[in-house]
């Protein structure tokens, strides 16, 4: 006969049970809850400023936060670049304005002139630019004469003070066309910019243009001696073979965005023409090229990835040239996370293709900056 459980003891089963039952529920509905990534974190859009200074020029591309007052310019403060002319030819923008957050108000910090003899072809605002701990603003140009590759030049990168006044600009056989937002690691009296450069073997983009397998990722170190320019002590290529292809909508498709990891041991870019993240090893202290690198993840929800940006929790924030979306990444599971809509201009096909460049985080890291080419804004996600 097997014996019965008491009542009291039943009663007391079912009520751990119950228990047991409930912080389950609980451990559940707090791992629900809990952000799985960044992007989760966000809750809403803000348009902050057109970016079109007095000249017209206009396609905001390239974004930089002001890690310190220097000049002109506030700590804080958010400059942009514009990439194209008042006739909207692209490779033609030379201005630089400045928004600061804390007066919601804009101003002109660089006005370029269009035919600096110092720089292969002139200038044309490029998605490469950077503002040291030292007060130098540093921007690539990839120009153009006529709005197309037939007519670009090699470009160069250039240096302004912190008013705006351009010190010198640098120039040489590694650097064909500076395309992509750097990535930078700024030790005040020195500084590392990787910059890739998409201009090799590019041509007009009439017809059917060819894919050039000869984009680069240039290191570049820097000496910054005392209230003097920065100077370049080295250059070195660390990734090579990456596509470029000329194209009459975006001028250029080739690897835009690039971001180091926290330890400064990976660097990751965005190939465009592959549709995918790769990584180099070893990026600041490699003396030869890694090539095309190892690939991190492709496809899924990315469309042309572009600029990147290192979100506080480590992953990386890719925006899309073809639609309107940023894409969270861990890099390390090598795993594409989600894709948040940014822009849903419907004037485009899908929903803001072409309109995202430039992304760079808030100095605080709840949010991020990025441009709307087609409407000429600076937008904050946060």
């Amino acid at each position: 006969m097997v014996p019965r459980s008491s009542p009291s003891r039943r009663r007391v089963a079912q009520a751990l049970a119950a228990a047991a039952a409930v912080a389950a529920l609980a451990a559940a509905s707090a791992a629900h809850a809990q952000p799985q990534g960044f992007l989760e974190t966000l809750h809403r859009h803000t348009t902050l400023i057109n970016t079109v200074p007095d000249n017209g020029d206009q396609n905001p591309y390239a974004i930089a936060v002001a890690p310190v007052a220097a000049g002109t310019v506030q700590q804080g403060d958010v400059l942009v670049d514009n990439f194209n002319n008042a006739a909207n030819l692209q490779g033609t923008g030379g201005t630089i304005v400045d928004y600061r957050p804390s007066t919601k108000q804009m101003s002109v910090f660089a006005s370029i002139p269009r035919d600096l003899k110092t720089c292969p072809g002139g200038v044309g605002l490029s998605t490469a630019m950077t503002m040291l701990r030292s007060g130098w603003v540093i921007v690539g140009s990839t120009p153009s004469n006529d709005g197309t590759t037939n007519t670009k030049g090699a470009g160069c990168l250039i240096v302004l003070d912190p008013h705006g006044h351009v010190a010198s600009t640098f120039t040489s056989a590694n650097i064909n066309d500076p395309w992509g937002n750097m990535a930078v690691v700024d030790n005040g009296q020195s500084a590392t910019l990787f910059v890739s450069m998409a201009g090799f073997g590019v041509g007009g983009a009439d017809g059917n243009p060819p894919v050039y397998k000869q984009a680069t990722v240039l290191r570049i170190d820097l000496d910054i001696p005392d209230g003097k320019p920065p100077v370049v002590k080295q250059e070195t290529v660390v990734a090579s073979g990456l596509g470029a292809q000329a194209d009459k909508g975006a001028f250029l498709v080739g690897p835009t965005g690039l971001a180091l990891s926290a330890d400064r041991q990976k660097l990751y870019v965005s190939d465009a023409i592959g549709n995918r993240i790769v990584e180099i090893d070893d990026p600041m202290t490699r003396d030869t090229s890694a090539g095309v690198g190892r690939q991190v993840t492709a496809d899924g929800f990315l469309r042309r990835p572009l600029a990147l940006a290192t979100a506080p929790n480590g992953h990386l924030l890719a925006t899309n040239a073809q639609n309107g979306q940023v894409v969270e990444i861990d890099p390390v599971a090598g795993k594409q996370l989600y894709a948040r809509w940014i822009d849903t201009d419907k004037a485009q096909s899908p929903p803001g293709n072409g309109d995202l460049f430039g992304i760079a985080m808030t100095p605080e890291g709840d949010g991020f900056y990025y441009v709307e080419d087609d409407v000429n804004t600076l937008m904050l996600a946060k």
